[in-house]
């Protein structure tokens, strides 16, 4: 990491000026107002990409339609970590549209694909409805091009490989649909291979069909997303793959021991081995261990009070207690826990490997204290900018980290 930003300005050569001379900008001297201002008008200007949002699932849950009494993220919403006005608040410019496919879908024949092909036309519908907000993207040049007209760019990933059924031509055809990432599997074990959450070992890492799937998600051009995998499947995936693999919503293990979700430190350095890019989770459980455990005390004490004064959780009376209760007893981990996440990292392989996968509208209530929703990326910038990182840090972090990731599977896939 360098300790200072840097800016270029330029003198018109017209005049016979020296060469422009490098003016350092020392972030970690400013106050904490300042950097945050810095920080703001950083996130704004430089393209941020977010590898997993889960939007499309939470607009199927709310009835998405053109009425805006149901669901318009083109407007503030009140609830969830998404929409419009706050994206661009926090400067987030391609969040990856998570097709997320539940684990009870898989026991129904047809029924993953058919609910990944549904969150697709959703998606799709958005930027149709909204083509002044939101336009789709398949590539890193299109994000260039939609920042470039100050358009979200609405990248999409199937969370859970489930939704390829048991047909290899469902990765080519998935592919022609937008889709651009495959995690392979979610909570539950499925044909591809084995899922972190579950401790069933069904293959013991990929299936014979899962070495084909990633072979298969190599030629056409998709990336290899090891979130939500068993260590033994990331590490069969890892000796499939011929390009750079990627974990779109995954944090580190040393913060939470024995939550496999995580990655540990092993499974960092193999992917920056491969040359992957591991994408930050902001959930509460995936950054602080103590997280679970001091939110449990607080929703206990609060059930037992809401059953001791005979109220519902609806109840005005209720609910002001619960908001003053649960701020003096915070258990949420702060901005500062996903930073060190990434410092974490940094140290152990580099810059060159991590971004950003907030797992936004994903992880419910659990987000730490100052990255509650999209528009609070400046916090973590700010944050960053304070421990020492660079401009060119934050870069690669926002988006050249999987920008390289995504080239180069693109680029194998045009070579074969």
């Amino acid at each position: 990491m360098k300790k200072t930003l840097s800016f270029l300005f330029f003198v018109a050569l017209a005049f016979g000026c020296a060469a422009p001379e490098e003016v350092q900008i020392d972030y970690t001297a400013m106050s904490d107002a300042e950097r945050l201002e810095a920080a703001t008008e950083m996130a704004r200007s430089t393209i941020m990409v977010d590898g997993h949002v889960d939007l499309p699932y939470r607009m199927k849950v709310g009835g998405f339609t053109l009425q805006r009494e149901i669901l318009d993220v083109s407007v503030r919403t009140d609830g969830g970590n998404f929409d419009y006005p706050r994206t661009k608040e926090g400067g987030l410019d391609a969040p990856f549209m998570s097709i997320y496919i539940p684990a009870g879908n898989q026991a129904i024949p047809g029924a993953s694909k058919a609910l990944a092909d549904s969150l697709i036309l959703m998606t799709e519908r958005l930027t149709e409805t909204f083509p002044d907000k939101f336009a789709m993207a398949y590539s890193p040049a299109d994000i260039e091009a939609n920042f470039a007209k100050g358009i979200i760019s609405l990248p999409m990933g199937m969370e859970n490989g489930a939704g390829l059924e048991d047909d290899l031509a469902n990765v080519e055809y998935f592919h022609s649909r937008g889709i651009r990432y495959i995690t392979l599997t979610h909570g539950k074990d499925n044909l591809i291979g084995d899922a972190s959450y579950d401790t069933t070992g069904t293959h013991g890492g990929l299936s014979e069909y899962g070495k084909q799937v990633v072979e298969e998600m190599n030629r056409v051009g998709i990336m290899v997303d090891l979130s939500h995998v068993s260590d033994n499947t990331f590490r069969d995936a890892l000796a499939i793959t011929k390009v750079p693999t990627m974990a779109s919503h995954s944090s580190v293990r040393k913060f939470t021991p024995g939550f496999e979700r995580n990655m540990s430190d092993e499974l960092i350095q193999a992917m920056a081995k491969n040359g992957g890019v591991m994408m930050i989770n902001f959930g509460g459980t995936f950054i602080d261990s103590a997280y679970a455990a001091g939110a449990g005390m607080v929703r206990e004490h609060l059930v037992n009070y809401m059953v001791d004064n005979g109220l519902s959780r609806s109840d005005s009376a209720f609910v002001a207690y619960a908001a003053e209760y649960t701020a003096a007893n915070n258990p949420f981990p702060t901005v500062e826990r996903v930073a060190d996440h990434i410092d974490h990292v940094v140290n152990l392989v580099g810059v060159d490997y991590v971004g950003l996968g907030s797992d936004f509208d994903g992880v419910g209530d659990s987000l730490p204290t100052g990255l509650k929703d999209v528009s609070m990326y400046p916090n973590l910038i700010a944050e960053l900018l304070k421990r020492g990182y660079s401009k060119e840090d934050i870069e690669k972090i926002c988006y050249k980290n999987i920008f390289r990731v995504w080239k180069a599977v693109e680029d194998y896939a045009a070579q074969n």
